[in-house]
């Protein structure tokens, strides 16, 4: 029997909906264990998240009110003792950018192994086997954590957001254990907003790449197209690292994971890194002059020609669609 604590990711003092994945995950090992598991809350703004968490079928949901933004030196502190004072065998996030800063840090405090970025988990005797990628996504192992309690992040894209449980877990409030860095201070976030999509949760994503060779030409080229689709934007690292995007719309291993319904790719070339953060797509759409583009071999569709000319005449085609 394996119980399990969910780190729940707050944003704007509401849950993300990623958190839901993880709920999957602890779903999946609590029902093939025998165990069942729980939902922490910690930061600002837990009232809300908790209210809505007590309807994903946890035992109970735990709160953590911790004011002045999120610092992993504040946080992991009251995770890891609630874990440790729960008995919890598992502890799970989702392997965001948060799941991947708190996370570790909670598993120092454990003394616990980690399996990071899983895809999948079966049980076989009881033992917890995870599935996770290796050498840049190309291929996938199964490993086994053997300490006593294991750390989990879960990749979004390949556990499906958990839906409404059966029962509703009351909500209670848990001590905040107060060791923390001094020597770190949260002094503010500064995120962009957009009408667009979630990127990790779009489930159309237009990416862009190095070929559109500006920033402009990413605003007239490749933008009209995003919103004809209603999609997310994303580029390639290339992209990002011109400084033609934003970093946080970056696509690839050291990137977002993305899984949408449907991914197009512009002017991308297809390297291995960025295959492994797009390549569970359902359709993949990509436009490269170069025939020989590694997305090739992984597109449902490939279209060789010029970027700027085939780009404006499919917006115009998918607005007609719309339309």
């Amino acid at each position: 029997m394996t119980d399990v604590l969910v780190v729940a990711e707050l944003l704007d003092g509401g849950l993300r909906r990623n958190t839901l994945s993880a709920v999957r995950f602890a779903q999946e090992v609590a029902g093939g264990t025998g165990g069942g598991f729980d939902v922490l809350a910690i930061g600002e703004g837990t009232a809300a998240a908790a209210e809505a968490l007590t309807k994903c079928g946890a035992r109970k949901v735990l709160t953590a009110e911790i004011e002045g933004g999120y610092l992993a030196e504040k946080y992991a502190p009251t995770v890891a003792e609630v874990a440790r004072s729960g008995g919890y065998g598992v502890v799970t996030a989702t392997a965001s950018t948060y799941g991947k800063d708190l996370l570790p840090r909670v598993a120092a405090r454990l003394d616990a192994g980690v399996a990071s970025d899983i895809s999948a988990v079966k049980i076989d005797g009881g033992t917890l086997h995870y599935k996770r990628p290796m050498y840049a996504g190309n291929v996938f192992g199964w490993c086994t954590v053997e300490s006593a309690v294991q750390v989990v992040t879960v990749r979004q894209t390949e556990f499906e957001a958990a839906g409404e449980g059966d029962g509703y877990a009351g909500a209670e409030s848990v001590g905040v254990e107060g060791a923390g860095s001094d020597r770190v201070e949260f002094v503010s976030i500064e995120a962009a907003k957009s009408e667009r999509p979630e990127l990790t949760e779009a489930s159309i994503v237009v990416s862009g790449g190095r070929a559109l060779a500006s920033s402009e030409n990413f605003k007239t080229v490749l933008e009209p197209l995003v919103d004809a689709f209603g999609a997310a934007m994303g580029a390639s690292r290339a992209a990002c690292d011109a400084g033609y995007v934003p970093n946080d719309l970056q696509v690839g291993q050291t990137g977002k994971v993305v899984a949408p319904r449907l991914y197009v790719a512009v002017g991308i070339s297809g390297a291995i890194q960025h295959l492994a953060g797009m390549k569970g797509s359902k359709v993949i759409v990509a436009l490269n002059k170069d025939k020989e583009a590694p997305i090739a071999q992984v597109a449902d569709y490939f279209l060789v020609g010029d970027l700027f000319k085939a780009v404006p005449e499919l917006t115009t085609a998918v607005q007609k669609a719309r339309s």
